[in-house]
């Protein structure tokens, strides 16, 4: 059985695909949808008490991945890596006193970030002032990055050869640390 569409029937057609096909176009190019309610937009309520609370949130990767192990990690394992006494409390002192610096450098950001956002939602944006604004976000940004980079480079210096290759090992990462090299 052949049936036949109305010229303006097909036209009704391909204006409906057309304007549902623009829609869903519309709808995939807003991936910030929903955000503008936050109250730091460029930070999810996660990233924020991340940062509140000193959590690495992958900043330390690349000391991390090429065989620099960080303090909390060596302290979840200190028995398979057989850390003395002496170790796990100098493990314990520099994660206390890398947690306290990060949690100060993140609320830092966050403040950073909260001032920033205001110069938008308040309408005060200008380019001299946002030029100042994302310059404190970028420095507290390095800072915090460069507290959790030092503090592997701490926790590597407290550890020996093969407690390095094992953490390696035990984290998932192969056998031995990448081109690891340390004194003690």
């Amino acid at each position: 059985m052949k049936t036949h569409t109305h010229p303006i029937a097909q036209a009704c057609i391909v204006i409906c695909l057309a304007f549902a096909a623009g829609t869903a176009a519309a709808q995939a190019a807003s991936p910030y949808a929903g955000e503008q309610a936050r109250p730091i937009k460029a930070l999810s309520e996660q990233e924020v008490q991340g940062l509140l609370l000193g959590q690495g949130a992958g900043l330390a990767k690349a000391a991390e991945l090429n065989g620099y192990p960080g303090p909390m990690h060596t302290l979840e394992l200190r028995q398979p890596l057989a850390l003395t006494p002496e170790q796990a409390d100098a493990t314990a002192a520099l994660m206390y006193a890398h947690k306290a610096r990060a949690r100060e450098l993140g609320t830092a950001l966050v403040d950073a970030e909260r001032r920033l956002d205001a110069l938008f939602a308040e309408r005060r944006a200008d380019v001299a002032a946002v030029d100042g604004a994302t310059r404190e976000v970028a420095l507290l940004q390095a800072r915090l990055r460069a507290e959790h980079l030092s503090t592997h480079l701490a926790q590597t210096a407290l550890l020996s050869t093969e407690q390095v290759r094992r953490y390696a090992e035990l984290r998932g990462y192969g056998a031995a640390a990448p081109g690891h090299k340390h004194q003690h």
